[in-house]
């Protein structure tokens, strides 16, 4: 079941995204917002209900989607798969203890990534910082929490990342993660879905430039050494998110050193169980 935030003739809606590309307008049923209904524990089953109501509906390429985020902090998971480990251990001897050692922790690596405001939606041109010389996207799987921290759904996030400059200190990681246009999120947010189908899912990284394809791969959930629960319950540690939070869970998709965006490149990342988010590139 796919929840998203759309806008049509100016007005934000909320909405479910049926499999025959239709969007049910939940608003009309007086549900403006997705915060709250994050916080609803049978979110699904509400959702539900209400779409057998004779809601309005719109053909979903009518509907301008909007990233699936109001007020929450989006953070971030690092080194949580394999690849990654190994990835970020090539890119910086300087650092290479530091990752391995993450990788295996109790503690997992846990950072802001952005605030709601500045997350880029689908559709929109992600950005490559203009001081960077190697810069990728990151595809990966996003849990959607509430106040209390319990993982209400997933979508499809893009922790963009300038390599170069996080390989030369581990202390430039902020700059490497966080400027404008640094994080993606969408199209929508698969609710009512387990943690144990949801490791069953694939994701898949396409990039074109030029209209031809220059990099893909793919990895699975079930490649994530860490449980929901757990990167969750570390996140909400000492801290309060009264709206909620998002949590990007790490990447197992890693371009080779040779490669790195530019302008005007189109990247695709499918998940299997939730859908496409597609963004082109700009500089920033």
């Amino acid at each position: 079941m796919n929840v998203c935030r759309f806008k049509r003739n100016g007005a934000i809606g909320v909405g479910l995204v049926t499999e025959d590309s239709t969007v049910v307008d939940l608003s009309a049923a007086h549900v403006t917002q997705l915060t709250p209904l994050l916080e609803d524990e049978d979110a699904a089953a509400r959702v539900g209900e209400l779409a057998k109501q004779g809601l309005p509906r719109l053909p979903l390429a009518k509907a301008e989607l909007l990233p699936p985020v109001e007020e929450q902090e989006v953070w971030a998971a690092g080194v949580t798969y394999r690849r990654s480990k190994t990835a970020r251990m090539e890119e910086s001897d300087f650092s290479a203890t530091a990752y391995d050692r993450v990788y295996s922790a109790e503690r997992p690596e846990l950072f802001f990534k952005s605030l709601a405001q500045k997350v880029v939606g689908p559709g929109e041109s992600v950005g490559i910082r203009k001081d960077a010389t190697w810069s990728v996207p990151e595809p990966e799987l996003a849990l959607v929490l509430n106040s209390k921290g319990r993982v209400m759904g997933c979508t499809i996030g893009n922790d963009m990342s300038s390599r170069d400059i996080e390989g030369e200190n581990l202390l430039y990681l902020p700059q490497a993660k966080i400027y404008s246009r640094s994080c993606a999120l969408g199209p929508w947010i698969t609710i009512g879905v387990p943690e144990t189908t949801v490791r069953e899912w694939t994701i898949r990284l396409a990039i074109k430039r030029d209209g031809g394809p220059v990099f893909t791969g793919q990895t699975s959930v079930g490649q994530l050494r860490r449980s929901f629960e757990e990167l969750a319950r570390y996140l909400f540690r000492s801290q309060d998110f009264p709206h909620g939070a998002v949590l990007l869970t790490g990447t197992g998709i890693v371009p080779p050193e040779s490669f790195t965006l530019r302008p005007n490149d189109a990247i695709e990342i499918e998940i299997s169980g939730i859908g496409s988010l597609c963004n082109s590139v700009t500089a920033v």
